[in-house]
């Protein structure tokens, strides 16, 4: 995928679920994998020729684990001018070591999210752009109906009233095979996870039977999504198609 497809796909959500606002300043959750950095590449173009003028940082949570170095992210953030935090904690030494979590997943989400979302308002943000693609809210919606009993996914833009801060996902139109191609053509800087569980969750078993499903009834994917995107869920903005 090159950058003005990327490019193509970012604008449509973002118009389509008014993401983005006049005077916007903008803060790009960066894990240091291919999604985020994809996303990071994305918004940074964006901010290029939108007509809501907005500003954009990036951040990090680093959860602390060892040899987990963001050097190259630094560098990219630099190369592209976007301001850049790394915020130091001791989440996976809680996780890991003190708590010895066997399923970690739910409550590390928790505290990555509090850390993030502090810090985020401390840099004078009123946004933050989560890197999701259409995979991850096909996944979520699966899982949520095996496991929940309910017909659920991520929203587009959600409001945070608590830190009065929204969440924008602004590459869910994008698919993962998409990312990792942009990925491989713009040799990103990825930061390997040091998560000892990383491919071993309930994600990765939805990401499968996803696939599955797709390989066994070619489109599946595709319609799974489109049902999502037609499906009223609650929380979920009105969309505004066709708009330009």
């Amino acid at each position: 995928m090159k950058l003005q497809q990327l490019l193509s796909f970012t604008r449509k959500a973002v118009d389509e679920y008014g993401m983005i606002d006049e005077g916007d300043h903008i803060a790009v959750g960066v894990s240091g994998g291919k999604d985020s950095l994809t996303l990071l590449y994305a918004m940074h173009g964006l901010k290029r020729f939108y007509p809501n003028k907005f500003e954009l940082s990036a951040i990090t949570v680093d959860l602390g684990y060892e040899k987990c170095d963001f050097t190259p992210v630094v560098e990219l953030c630099r190369e592209l001018e976007v301001p850049y935090k790394i915020v130091k904690t001791d989440i996976a030494h809680i996780l890991f070591e003190e708590r010895k979590e066997k399923n970690p997943c739910s409550l590390c989400a928790k505290m990555r999210k509090g850390a993030l979302n502090e810090a985020v308002k401390e840099m004078g943000c009123n946004k933050i752009a989560y890197a999701h693609h259409k995979d991850d809210i096909i996944e979520t919606m699966l899982l949520s109906l095996i496991f929940e009993g309910r017909f659920h996914s991520f929203s587009p833009r959600t409001y945070l009233d608590r830190m009065d801060l929204t969440v924008i996902r602004p590459m869910m139109f994008v698919d993962e095979m998409d990312v990792i191609g942009f990925q491989h053509k713009y040799n990103l800087p990825v930061v390997k996870s040091r998560c000892p569980i990383d491919g071993y969750t309930k994600r990765q078993y939805a990401k499968e039977l996803v696939r599955d499903l797709n390989l066994e009834h070619p489109g599946a994917k595709n319609r799974m999504f489109t049902a999502i995107l037609n499906g009223n869920i609650q929380g979920w903005p009105e969309r505004i198609p066709n708009i330009r």
